[in-house]
């Protein structure tokens, strides 16, 4: 697989969220990533099922919906009746991975598990044969506009020895022009980006850069 850019809303403008998705869908966006909050699991709250169906009515783009969550069991389904193609949680939730991922995978949609910073890559080693995707933080989880956690790179390195050159490697937070080298040349092909993307007014350009500089890393990464 190609690289693959997936601006996250949560540094949209929420007055405006169809056009803004609309804008980075013309820019040459592949994923919309959609970060949910409960206010427990982290310290914030966002979106719920009815912002997911939302977006799903005005755009063709893969929903790449990242539960931040206690219970993600509790509340999956209704992510994915509002219109999600891709579910991933966090191993550090409550709820039993395996109970997720069947849950997920019996509606026909793509199940992710999600390390923070500080969890070790053994965490996920249980499950790994049963993920389509794993996603690992480079902030901690709650807000956007952080800056990137380097420590997270070895961690990367280390899932892509791992799972192969076609596995996708998620990573979120703190990715920008400079961050998306770095985590692209650890291994990491699914590229997460919030206000990196939506700060600026010509999103079409810094896509196609985000694009460029990770494919170039990707492609030179050593193995």
């Amino acid at each position: 697989m190609g690289v693959i850019i997936a601006p996250s809303i949560l540094s949209a403008d929420f007055a405006g969220l169809g056009e803004e998705v609309a804008d980075v869908e013309r820019g040459g966006a592949d994923w919309l990533h959609v970060d949910v909050m409960d206010g427990h699991f982290v310290p914030n709250i966002t979106f719920g099922p009815p912002v997911v169906a939302s977006l799903r009515r005005v755009t063709d783009l893969f929903l790449d919906v990242h539960l931040m969550i206690e219970r993600p069991l509790r509340y999956a389904e209704a992510f994915i009746e509002a219109g999600a193609d891709l579910i991933s949680f966090h191993v550090e939730a409550a709820d039993d991975p395996r109970e997720v991922i069947a849950r997920v995978r019996a509606r026909g949609r793509k199940a992710a598990m999600v390390l923070k910073p500080a969890t070790p890559l053994e965490a996920l080693a249980p499950y790994l044969d049963e993920l389509d995707m794993v996603l690992l933080m480079t902030v901690n989880p709650g807000f956007g506009g952080q800056a990137f956690i380097r420590e997270v790179l070895p961690k990367i390195s280390e899932l892509r020895r791992r799972m192969g050159p076609e596995f996708p490697i998620q990573v979120d937070g703190g990715v920008n022009a400079e961050t998306v080298v770095e985590a692209a040349a650890a291994g990491a092909n699914v590229i997460v980006a919030g206000s990196a993307v939506f700060r600026e007014s010509d999103r079409a350009a810094v896509i196609e850069r985000l694009r460029r500089s990770a494919e170039a890393a990707f492609v030179s990464r050593p193995e």
